[in-house]
């Protein structure tokens, strides 16, 4: 069994095919679909995909850094109350974005430290959105970090020290799309990550692999990220399905994958 940890299989590129990219999916091996939230608009939508099918759908709760406007409080507070009430895999997608708006970062952060105290205060772990400050987030988790905190750097695409230290806090590695590309360097910066760290994501519609770069992306292309990975470990894809879906159990919970 493959796993999308990280699909946004509720966003309006997949209003006219929805079926079809999830019965695609499917016939790759790919069956559970775990949606990160992004805003309070993104919410309904992603909901509605979740009550189509919630043993297959499994939604999380957060605020994306790029959505943290000035006036922020009072929407983390409406998604504190969502989370409250449970139904909830993780805190997630947030994190820290420094490539449209450094200005922000500041807001950004303090809204980031809020949702990993909630997580800490729940017992949720927290899905990492990291784009031009991957030292930053890993400070952060750091600094706001509890003993029983864990999660996923989702999309990961740092260095090899970054990952080893990743890795020492207890978390997991997002690994999608970019690993196909010729010239991201994620190959060499993972060569001494164990599998059992990694989990499979596509971040459909975005980031799709080689040879669909620059297209839609889905939730099937999985099966070409675990190929990848499974050709360069020396591998079968069914074992690098086994790792990283028991990688993902070891952040959701047995639960929700098995």
């Amino acid at each position: 069994m493959l796993v999308d940890s990280h699909t946004h299989l509720y966003a309006r590129q997949f209003d006219e095919d929805r079926p079809e990219v999830i019965e695609r999916a499917m016939e790759q091996g790919v069956h559970k679909f775990f949606l990160p939230n992004i805003d309070m608009e993104s919410i309904p939508a992603m909901m509605a995909l979740v009550a189509t099918d919630p043993q297959r759908m499994i939604p999380m709760m957060g605020l994306h850094p790029c959505h943290v406007e000035e006036a922020y409080e009072p929407i983390l507070e409406a998604m504190k109350a969502k989370l409250d009430a449970g139904g909830f895999c993780a805190v997630g997608e947030i994190g820290l974005d420094a490539y449209w708006d450094k200005t922000s970062l500041p807001r950004q952060e303090e809204a980031f430290r809020i949702q990993i105290r909630w997580a800490n205060e729940l017992g949720l772990p927290i899905v990492i959105h990291s784009r031009d400050t991957m030292d930053d987030c890993i400070r952060v988790v750091q600094e706001e970090k509890s003993d029983r905190l864990t999660g996923i750097f989702h999309c990961f695409n740092g260095t090899a020290d970054q990952a080893q230290e990743i890795v020492s806090m207890g978390f997991k590695l997002g690994i999608g799309g970019v690993y196909t590309f010729k010239n991201s360097g994620l190959r060499e910066a993972l060569e001494k990550i164990d599998i059992s760290n990694m989990v499979l994501e596509t971040d459909a519609p975005y980031l799709a692999p080689v040879p669909h770069r620059g297209k839609r992306n889905e939730p099937s292309y999985v099966a070409l990220v675990a190929g990848a990975l499974a050709a360069d470990r020396g591998l079968t894809i069914e074992e690098v399905g086994r790792q990283t879906t028991r990688a993902a159990a070891d952040i959701f919970g047995d639960r929700y994958l098995f």
